[in-house]
Order: structure tokens, then C-alpha cells, then sequence
């Protein structure tokens, strides 16, 4: 059989994701963090954006807004050649003007005026720079200085030791690759070749930095950092059971990880109470060293969306204190209306208003959709904003979806990496979705409330007696709680809480 080329025609459907479109979803599901590092990027790469200082008025609106836009993921696409255009931005003077139900974007781009279409964005007169007096700040002798780092630490104390400069680089070097636990990843072999000195030099390095304060920095494996830790121990006690720990943390270490009490009391002829003693001595010991030097990992929490009562409602409010502001450049503008530029330069900055115009509407829809989302779980979770955790309602993102009329995706994006904070705290938006729990009298409950009734039992329980999962679970469903123990037992994983089992072992 001949092979041949043929032509077929076909007519079919597809969705197609627009650049706009996935702009969109892509900023609707960043942290506040995140916006602000694409919102200083997007002003380094648009020339027609420029950072203003001047807080909008209450009448400005930030981004022009079509009749009958889903705000958070629909929008026309621009490439259809012209720039969205708002029926109120109708041209002062211009030779045309959108009839009555014609949409922004049939709107020419060329019929309307410049100045008219981005009057919200525009602000040619500048402002005088606030002086010195004018700053509202605290005096600079009353600012708390910043904490030194774990690194600075270690080099200062570094610099008190008289060794030499060839030994001192290599112990900075090493104190620059300790990971925030204060463990040394990197072999010796590694680190001399990357610093391209031997690896004697490197071992005198990291014997060096070892001896640093806190006891157990530059460690590579958790028993040599309580090894290390145990060299330079100051807590009065008996100098053969340091000794004894010492020598079982060197030797059987996982033994004591693992609570193997039987194979260590034959192992090394003690008794129980010789192995009570060491515990003791390895409870004061610290396995994360490095948390003890500089600020942790762990920043400050930014809430996206605040949350307070106000004559008896309550009120959800944006937290945009701290973003950049964008406009649009008025001089490009003025650019753009003069007729001296060449078309190669006249279609570049057309294409830079139009993104920044899209990227613009899709930084205020963002903004919008989780205002509703957020209004919508406040709604649903007055009982629990009004009385406490007990009254958490079960809640997914289906009925958020239902309320605000969009898809769970979107709902499911906006809650990504999003906070709240409420008078009972900053919780993230996913802590109010939970799945539901039957209750005989209550109803549906949120299986978070069902979590914290297992761990109040589990703490009020007989300590010689722990409490199995099946016996938790008939307690519960005493109470009314409809649970099966195969959920009692996830719910205690979920919630870090050992076995039975294991919980007795540990008190043996």
C-alpha cells in the first residue's frame, strides 16, 4: 500500500489557557511574599511601570474593570490588538465613544485618548519628599538592633582565637556550610576541594569550629553531637554515669533511640535504674545546637486578610500595608500619544501598556477573589470566631465554591499559603476546611474538634493505663461522636501522639 499526504479538515473544541489567563492563576495562588517579589519583578522587566509613593484615594480605581468579568480568572484576551478600555474612560474630546452595551475591549484602541483611559494611574504633579521631621519614626538610638546571625556568631568567636589566617578561612568556610541545626553535611573531602587546600587543613578546621560555643556545632551525625556536647558537660553528676552515657551514646545509640531497654541491660550488665539515670543525662542534652545561635528559620507570619468585630459584625478587611505600589508611567504615556515614533518603537511600548495593563487587572482580581473567600469563610465560621475551637464548623471547598459562585480549583488556590488573622489568632485559610464528623446530637462536627477531644483524653489518661484506640473510640461515641477506631488511630498519628503501646513502654 502507497504512503500519501492528505489534507483533513476538523472541527473541534478545546480549552486553551490564555498568557492572561494563567498570569492570573498564577498570582491568585502566591503568598504575600511571593506577590511582593513578582510585583518588583514585574517593575524591573515593564519599563512603563514605575513605583509610586502616594497612597490611592478612596475615589481611584486601580485597575479597569469590565461589566460581566468573573474577577480572579476571566478576562478578554489581548490578542486581539486592543487594549481593555473601561466604558468610563470614555475619550474627552475623542473622535468616537462605546455605545451602551458594548464591551471595553470592542472599544478601538486608537478612539480613545491616552490621558482619559489611564487617569487613574497618572499623576503628573510630583509631591515633595517628606523631611526628616515630618517621618513618624522612633529615634534611631531606640530601634532594636538586629540579631546576629548563627554565621556571625561563630566567626566572632572565631576571631578571639589567635590561629592562623590560612586556618581561619577554612573555619569560616566550614561555619558557612552548617545547615540552620548547626550539622555539618559536607565531607572533608568536599570541602578541601572546593576551597582547594587539603583535607588535614580540613580537619583541623572542623576541630576547630567544634570547639566553639554552643557545645555540638559542626556535628555530623546526632550522636556525635551529644558525644560532643557530653566532653564539655557542666551538670553536676556522677562522674561514672557521664561516663557510662557517654559510652552508650558512642556504642548503642540507636539502641537508646529506639527504647531497646532489654538488649542494652544484657549488653552492658546495668539495671533499670542505671538507664534512668543516663536518660536523665541525654534529656538535657540539645540535638539542634544550632537553634541556640542568631534568628531561627521561622519569619514572622503575614496575614493576607485581617479580621475584626466591629458593632457587633464582623468586618474582613485586605492586608496591603507594605506592597508596592504600581502605576503607569506618564511620561511613556505622553510617548505614546506623540506622532514623531517610528512603528517599531510605537509597537513595543503598546505591547509593554498592554501587559502591564493585564498584569495590573490580575494583581486587583487576585486581590478581590480572596476578599471573597475570605468573607465567605468568616460567614461560615462566626461560632468558632465568637466561642472558641470547640464550635468549628466542618467546612470544604465546595461550599465555598457554592457561596461565591467559582470553581473549587480557584477556591483551592486562594487558600494556598493565605492567612488570616483573627482575634483568636493568625490561622492559615486551610485550617478552616475540615471533613465532618456525624454527631448524635450536634449533628455534623469538624473532625479537628474530634481531634481535640482525643488528645484531652489521651492526656487525662491513667498513665499505668493508656488508652487503646478502640477503648478512645467507645468513649467517644459515649459522647455522641459516630467514629470508627481505624479513624481514632489516624486522627492520633495525624496528631504525633504514640501508641499504647508505646506510650506504656516509655513509662516502663
Amino acid at each position: 500500500m502507497a504512503l500519501e499526504q492528505k489534507l483533513h479538515l476538523k472541527l473541534a473544541q478545546k480549552l486553551v489557557m490564555t498568557p492572561t489567563l494563567q498570569q492570573a492563576i498564577k498570582l491568585l495562588q502566591l503568598s504575600r511574599l511571593e506577590l511582593e517579589q513578582a510585583l518588583s519583578q514585574e517593575l524591573q522587566v515593564n519599563p512603563v511601570l514605575e513605583l509610586s509613593e502616594d497612597p490611592p484615594a478612596d475615589d481611584d480605581v486601580a485597575v479597569p474593570e469590565e461589566d460581566g468579568d468573573e474577577v480572579g480568572l476571566s478576562a478578554p484576551s489581548p490578542d486581539d490588538g486592543d487594549l481593555p478600555v473601561p466604558a468610563e474612560a470614555a475619550a474627552e474630546g475623542g473622535d468616537a465613544e462605546p455605545a451602551v452595551g458594548e464591551t471595553a475591549s470592542e472599544a478601538s484602541y486608537g478612539e480613545v485618548e491616552l490621558e482619559a483611559l489611564f487617569a487613574n494611574y497618572l499623576h503628573d504633579t510630583a509631591r515633595a519628599a517628606a523631611t526628616w521631621e515630618d517621618e513618624d519614626e522612633p529615634p534611631l538610638e531606640n530601634s532594636p538592633a538586629p540579631e546576629a546571625s548563627m554565621f556571625d556568631s561563630l566567626v566572632e568567636q572565631l576571631h578571639l582565637d589567635e590561629s592562623p589566617i590560612e586556618l581561619r578561612l577554612a573555619c569560616e568556610y566550614v561555619i558557612g556550610n552548617l545547615d540552620p541545626d548547626g550539622y555539618l553535611r559536607t565531607s572533608n573531602e568536599d570541602l578541601a576541594a572546593q576551597l582547594g587546600v587539603d583535607t588535614e587543613t580540613i580537619e583541623l578546621a572542623v576541630a576547630a569550629v567544634q570547639r566553639l560555643d554552643p557545645p555540638g556545632i559542626a556535628a555530623r551525625t546526632v550522636s556525635e553531637c551529644l558525644t560532643l556536647q557530653l566532653d564539655r558537660y557542666i551538670w553536676p553528676v556522677d562522674p561514672d554515669a557521664l561516663r557510662l552515657t557517654r559510652r552508650l551514646v558512642v556504642e548503642a545509640f540507636d539502641d537508646l533511640l529506639h527504647q531497646r531497654w532489654e538488649r542494652i541491660t544484657q549488653r552492658y550488665g546495668i539495671d533499670r535504674e542505671t538507664i534512668r539515670q543516663v536518660l536523665e543525662v541525654v534529656r538535657r542534652l540539645n540535638p539542634r545546637p544550632g537553634s541556640q545561635l542568631g534568628p531561627n528559620d521561622n519569619p514572622a507570619v503575614e496575614p493576607d486578610v485581617v479580621v475584626t468585630k466591629v458593632a457587633g459584625v464582623w468586618r474582613v478587611s485586605l492586608n496591603d500595608e507594605g506592597f508596592p505600589r504600581l502605576r503607569l508611567s506618564g511620561q511613556y504615556v505622553r510617548l505614546l500619544q506623540s506622532r514623531t515614533m517610528d512603528s517599531e518603537t510605537n509597537g513595543y511600548l503598546r505591547e509593554r501598556m498592554r501587559a502591564a495593563l493585564w498584569f495590573l487587572r490580575s494583581v486587583e482580581q487576585r486581590q478581590s477573589t480572596i476578599m471573597k473567600v475570605s468573607e465567605a469563610i468568616v460567614r461560615r465560621q462566626e461560632e468558632f470566631l465568637e466561642r472558641g475551637l470547640s464550635h468549628l464548623r466542618p467546612l470544604v471547598l465546595r461550599d465555598i465554591a457554592d457561596d461565591i459562585g467559582m470553581h473549587e480549583s480557584t477556591v483551592s488556590r486562594v487558600v494556598a499559603n493565605k492567612y488570616m488573622a483573627t482575634p483568636r489568632g493568625v490561622y492559615p485559610l486551610k485550617f478552616f476546611f475540615h471533613s465532618s464528623i456525624s454527631h448524635a446530637v450536634q449533628g455534623d462536627i469538624s473532625s479537628l474538634v474530634v481531634k481535640e477531644r482525643i488528645r484531652a483524653l489521651i492526656a487525662e489518661e491513667e498513665p499505668r493505663r493508656p488508652l487503646s484506640d478502640a477503648r478512645v473510640a467507645r468513649q467517644l461515641n459515649r459522647l455522641g461522636i459516630r467514629i470508627a477506631r481505624r479513624t481514632v488511630a489516624k486522627y492520633r498519628e495525624e496528631l504525633g501522639i504514640p501508641s499504647s503501646e508505646q506510650r506504656r513502654r516509655v513509662l516502663r
